[in-house]
Formats: structure tokens, C-alpha cells, sequence
């Protein structure tokens, strides 16, 4: 669009300035995704490779009496001990899961999606790491969890971080945030605005 066409239409040069804006945020979102991500995936290591050699198997350390205690336990499967008969499958459902949250982030301008897709990221991988590489083998490895409150199964970091980030996830969506920045009635009326400008008669030269 020339600068002349941009002084008629002053929108015009106002969205594409937008535009341009969003497109600047897309790395800086993608990298404070991959932050989060990263700091999720060091803390889940970090803490089961402590849990692993300090808990003995069967005598859990009392944090807070008998509400918060530290029991070790080899999970094979889902967050909080669900579905433990289907570890391979949920190895393949944990790499789908990464596989989509980078393809998602990829086009992501919303910090909040950055906060959310980093957490389930971060803890997606924590767990994949424990699967691929722990015994009893490859894609079938069992998961270290080692905090327990209540009667709440035992738990670990990267089941937090999912658990969190998915209940953000859930939220955005609700209240209408996409990924990308927009809301969902700014997309609606964008749509609208546009389809009114090109049902527009044209005038007479």
C-alpha cells in the first residue's frame, strides 16, 4: 500500500502497524515459552534424581505430619497414578502433546498462553524423559513421584506444572483469549467488518 492509499485510509495503516507489532512479539513469546519450559524441566529432574537418593522405597519423611509427606514410588502411569496399565500408550500421547504445544507456540503472541504452554510443556517432558529412559525400558519407563498431601495420589513437579498449565489452558479458552493475542469477539467482529467492506457497493469514478 503506497503512503498516499495509507493517508486515505488511515485503518489500513493502523492495522498493518498492528500487524507488525504482533509479528515482533511471536519470537519473544516463543522463547519465554521455551523459559518456562526449560526452568519446569530442570526443577522435575532435579528433584527426582534428590528423591530417588535420599527416599527410601516404603519409609516416607513427614513434611507436615501426616498431610504432606515425601514417599517414593515408581509410577507407570498417567499424572497421579492413573491409567497404570497403558504406559506405551501414554508415552505416545506425552510426545503428541509436545509435538502440538510447539506447533501452537510457534504462532503464539498471548504471554498467558506462554505461561500455560510452558508449564505443560515443561512438565510433558519431564515425565517423556522418565519414560523413555527409566526401567523397565524404553517408552515403557516408569515415573519417579514422590510428593504426597492428603489423600491426594502421590505426585511429582511435572505433574503439577501440567495440571496447572492445562487449568490456565482452560480458562483462556473460556474467557476467550486466543493464542495469538485476539479475542474471541475481536475475531468475530473483525470477520464481520471485513465481510461488510467487501459487500460494499463501490463508488462511481
Amino acid at each position: 500500500m503506497s503512503r498516499a492509499e495509507k493517508a486515505e485510509d488511515p485503518g489500513a495503516g493502523a492495522s498493518e502497524a498492528a500487524g507488525g507489532v504482533a509479528a515482533a512479539q511471536a519470537p519473544l513469546r516463543m522463547r519465554m515459552l521455551v523459559a518456562i519450559a526449560a526452568t519446569i524441566l530442570v526443577l522435575d529432574l532435579v528433584t527426582k534424581v534428590i528423591a530417588v537418593r535420599f527416599i527410601d522405597p516404603g519409609d516416607p519423611i513427614e513434611v507436615v505430619g501426616d498431610v504432606v509427606r515425601l514417599t517414593l514410588i515408581r509410577n507407570p502411569g498417567a499424572a497421579f497414578s492413573m491409567a497404570t496399565g497403558m504406559t506405551w500408550l501414554l508415552t505416545l500421547v506425552a510426545i503428541g502433546v509436545v509435538v502440538g504445544v510447539v506447533k501452537i507456540g510457534r504462532t503464539m503472541r498471548s504471554p498467558w498462553w506462554a505461561l500455560g504452554l510452558g508449564l505443560v510443556l515443561g512438565g510433558a517432558l519431564g515425565n517423556l524423559i522418565d519414560r523413555l529412559f527409566r526401567a523397565p525400558g524404553p517408552l515403557q519407563g516408569h515415573v519417579v513421584d514422590f510428593v504426597s498431601v492428603g489423600w491426594w495420589p502421590v505426585f511429582n513437579v511435572a505433574d503439577s506444572a501440567i495440571v496447572c498449565g492445562a487449568i490456565l489452558l482452560v480458562a483462556l479458552t473460556l474467557f476467550g483469549l486466543n493464542p495469538d493475542g485476539t479475542r474471541g469477539d475481536d475475531t468475530a467482529h473483525t470477520n464481520a467488518s471485513d465481510g461488510s467492506a467487501a459487500d460494499a457497493p463501490e463508488g462511481n469514478s
